[in-house]
């Protein structure tokens, strides 16, 4: 599942979106976020440094807040969040990885959380580390 390739396919939870995502460094970039908007929606990203959509790119459909810089993708059918382009780098992803095939946020027992609240674009500071998430299965 968790295997060496950086390409990972991809899609919502109807189907109408499918893609591939080029990971930028494996799944040692997952993370979720303290901010408002990730607060509330919850799902554990993995960076990437490119998108392909391989159908419904159309049906896709955007959100910002803000400062409008980031701008987060979700299905328009499902209402399922796919992917969102980053306030702090345009270039790079963040990739819902419950979108991906095979994978899921449950397969990461510590996930990182990144001080969203306080960020650097609006402190001038380093981005800094809030906490861990941590998946513990019942037996």
């Amino acid at each position: 599942m968790l295997g060496d390739t950086n390409i990972r396919s991809g899609q919502c939870h109807c189907g109408a979106v499918r893609f591939e995502a080029t990971l930028s460094d494996g799944f040692n970039s997952i993370r979720r976020c303290t901010c408002s908007y990730c607060r509330m929606r919850g799902a554990v990203v993995v960076m990437a440094s490119r998108i392909k959509f391989l159908q419904g790119e159309d049906a896709l459909t955007s959100y910002r807040f803000h400062t409008g810089s980031a701008q987060h993708f979700f299905c328009s059918r499902c209402g399922i969040y796919t992917h969102h382009q980053r306030r702090s780098d345009p270039s790079q992803y963040g990739v819902n990885v419950a979108c991906l095939d095979g994978v899921s946020p449950f397969d990461f027992p510590d996930v990182p959380v990144v001080d969203g609240v306080n960020h650097p674009n609006d402190t001038g500071r380093p981005a800094r580390r809030a906490g861990t998430l941590r998946f513990i299965p019942a037996d």
